[in-house]
């Protein structure tokens, strides 16, 4: 899938190593932003095939982002996963209710971390 391109918005440089890595190994292009507003810009200029989108954000955060995504024409088709340290049930369905298409819980699951992203690149082609 070396022509797949991901967007990761994510503020800690610990996670945003750990998805470089993981993104590298299984061969995906990948955009970077550290906050919603440049993730939103990026997103429209390259149109990335998924967002990864962490939900603490400085500025606005991943849930407020993912609502403006979701309503843009151009956007609204790209699946967005969010990424973040809360874990609990409510948080899940927020996120989901925003428009987020999955859900995944930091600390991330490496070993199936990219299954899950391989997952959503095949929806996309159905």
């Amino acid at each position: 899938m070396e022509d797949k391109t991901i967007l990761v918005i994510e503020d800690n440089e610990m996670n945003m190593q750990l998805f470089r890595s993981l993104l590298k190994l299984g061969k995906y292009q990948m955009l970077e932003s550290v906050d919603a507003k440049t993730g939103i810009k990026i997103a429209r200029q390259y149109k990335p095939d998924i967002i990864l989108m962490d939900i603490q954000l400085p500025g606005m955060d991943g849930l407020a982002a993912t609502r403006i995504i979701k309503k843009d024409p151009i956007l609204k088709h790209i699946p967005v996963i969010a990424v973040t340290s809360y874990a609990m049930q409510s948080d899940k369905q927020k996120a989901i209710e925003a428009g987020c298409s999955a859900y995944i819980t930091k600390p991330i699951d490496t070993r199936n971390f990219l299954e899950t992203v391989a997952q959503f690149l095949r929806q996309e082609q159905i």
